[in-house]
């Protein structure tokens, strides 16, 4: 929008289009013709000709007033205090200027046209008998009129600007919170993937290996790692299908397998054992009133430092030290030998990057790295996240 110095922004103030241009215009001429058909019979010939031309010139001023409001404005309302074909334009560029709602631009103004009213009255004594004051008086009320007609419609563009902004700022936020979500969602799945799966699978790819690898195997060992991979494929396929729970439920909840506890990880670490793993846990938790959420994160911390030392450190013992109280939080200590050499089952290091989002997610937080020849993860999460 041209007009700056109206006190508006483009956003503020709506274009002119032609149609709207065109009917501001009509009723302006509309009411300098009826004023100025008042009063024509009174003029010469030379004094209708300086109207027609003073009233050509304020039309083609007032078509500028959005660029120059003040200008236009002061001097419309000039010409108008010399030709009445002067005042529709003059009152048009009044109510334009009064939008812009600036009291000293509108003062001025509004003192002009009462002034000008009274000059054109000097100049042009009519032959009516109406008292001076009563000329005075409706000219100050019309200019009043004028301004306070413009002053509303500069208020009620303001207010619809507003609340068009706070509606585009809504609809911002609204997409914003749902992309956020999107993200938290897709990581919240990228994690529960992981976990349920990455243990299992890793699980068949140890049991296979040794099965390659080895040729001093009995057959009643192999049939044991046979069975053992049977086993943990068909469990990958359970936790999978709790995957595809979380993945249907509208309320993101397992429908078809419970999500572990904290009671579920004696079986976790039987199972491990079964596996080949030696593992020594010491559980000094106390266990009374243990929140599920942190309880479940407990499960998956130990669940992933197991599923780390099988596919890093095969054969290494793995230590598990489990302690906390309500006032204290819980602490998860891990610890296994260093591998040697290169992992034959892949991995890109999501594991402990998901694990560690889960206990943070807790309010908790998770370390891990080397400690002399040992590799050591220690987590800990409040008891009242």
């Amino acid at each position: 929008m041209q007009g700056q110095s109206s006190g508006y922004a483009d956003v503020e103030r709506p274009p002119l289009r032609r149609r709207d241009q065109a009917w501001r215009l009509a009723v302006a001429l509309a009411f300098s013709l009826a004023s100025w058909w008042q009063v024509v019979d009174e003029r010469s010939v030379t004094g209708r000709a300086v109207d027609v031309a003073l009233g050509a010139v304020a039309f083609a001023l007032v078509l500028v007033r959005r660029r120059w409001p003040l200008p236009v404005a002061v001097g419309t309302t000039a010409l108008a205090a010399l030709s009445l074909l002067a005042a529709g334009p003059a009152i048009l560029a009044t109510v334009s200027l009064a939008t812009g709602r600036r009291w000293a631009p509108i003062a001025a103004v509004g003192v002009l046209a009462v002034a000008g009213g009274e000059v054109y009255t000097a100049l042009n004594p009519s032959v009516r008998t109406d008292p001076p004051w009563l000329g005075a008086a409706l000219n100050t009320v019309f200019t009043l009129a004028a301004l306070g007609w413009g002053m509303y419609i500069g208020s009620r563009r303001e207010l619809l600007w507003s609340l068009r902004r706070r509606a585009e700022a809504a609809e911002e936020e609204r997409d914003l919170r749902a992309e956020r979500a999107r993200l938290e969602e897709r990581s919240r799945i990228a994690r529960e993937m992981h976990d349920v799966l990455a243990h299992r699978i890793s699980q068949i790819s140890v049991n296979a290996g040794a099965m390659a690898y080895r040729s001093d195997l009995s057959r009643e060992q192999m049939r044991d790692s046979a069975g053992l991979i049977r086993e943990s494929a068909h469990l990958a396929l359970i936790d999978l299908r709790s995957v595809l729970g979380v993945l249907r439920d509208g309320s993101g909840e397992v429908r078809h397998v419970p999500q572990p506890r904290y009671l579920d990880l004696a079986d976790l670490i039987e199972e491990e054992r079964r596996g080949g793993t030696r593992i020594a846990c010491t559980d000094d938790l106390a266990r009374e009133d243990l929140p599920e959420g942190v309880g479940r994160t407990v499960y998956r911390v130990v669940q992933e430092g197991l599923t780390n030392a099988r596919k890093h450190a095969a054969g290494a013992a793995v230590d598990i030290e489990l302690s906390g109280t309500r006032a204290t939080g819980v602490e998860v200590v891990m610890r296994n030998a260093l591998g040697f050499g290169r992992s034959s089952t892949p991995g890109a290091g999501l594991g402990l990057i998901g694990l560690t989002e889960r206990v943070q997610l807790q309010g908790g937080r998770l370390e891990h790295g080397r400690e002399g020849a040992d590799f050591v993860v220690r987590a800990w999460v409040p008891w009242s996240p």
